[in-house]
């Protein structure tokens, strides 16, 4: 029995020394602890749509270069010079930028809300729209760089609705055409 003392006496310190080895190790490595976790960032593509907004034209063009050649070094590079945001930051968003791919948006141009095109000047665009109206063999057309889908949309929703002067009112103001001229062309949206 004094024979098994011996090596059982042997084993049990060595299995202590593991345990007090262990706990050393433990504790120069800090365990990530629940508390302590980072604070969730935003999901990628809104952070992707916040990135692209603080890039000028050219330093979203260019950044989108650099991405597609794969040279993310120089794309973070690039976003961290041209927003001064950190190193980590401008990885994150150079990432987010990859991953969810932005299209270039002017800063000077706020985005209204669609009900308030009505009531201001109208905004001119770099195209010209073409909105045609027929009924039998009248056609009507209207060509304007002040209109767009969702403006000629709710000038037929207004035109279909019944609310004829407004949307010739509408019109009028979206296109360079008379009053006398958008009451023909609303005349053949109607239902």
């Amino acid at each position: 029995m004094e024979a098994l003392l011996v090596p059982l006496l042997i084993l049990v310190l060595a299995g202590v020394a593991v345990v007090l080895a262990a706990r050393a190790l433990g504790r120069r490595r800090p365990a990530a602890r629940p508390d302590e976790s980072p604070k969730p960032i935003r999901n990628s593509a809104e952070l992707a749509r916040t990135a692209a907004a603080k890039l000028d034209q050219e330093q979203h063009r260019r950044l989108y270069a650099l991405i597609a050649q794969g040279q993310a070094m120089a794309a973070i590079k690039l976003y961290l010079e041209a927003t001064g945001e950190g190193l980590r930051a401008s990885r994150d968003a150079v990432g987010a930028l990859a991953a969810h791919p932005q299209p270039y948006r002017p800063r000077e141009a706020p985005q209204q809300p669609a009900h308030d095109d009505d009531e201001d000047a109208p905004q001119r665009f770099p195209y010209r729209y073409r909105a045609i109206a027929s009924k039998g063999e009248v056609t009507r057309e209207v060509s304007s760089n002040m209109l767009n889908d969702e403006i000629y949309g709710r000038i037929r929703t207004l035109a279909r609705s019944g609310d004829t002067e407004g949307a010739a009112a509408a019109l009028t103001r979206h296109s360079d055409i008379s009053l006398k001229q958008a009451r023909e062309f609303i005349a053949l949206l109607e239902e």
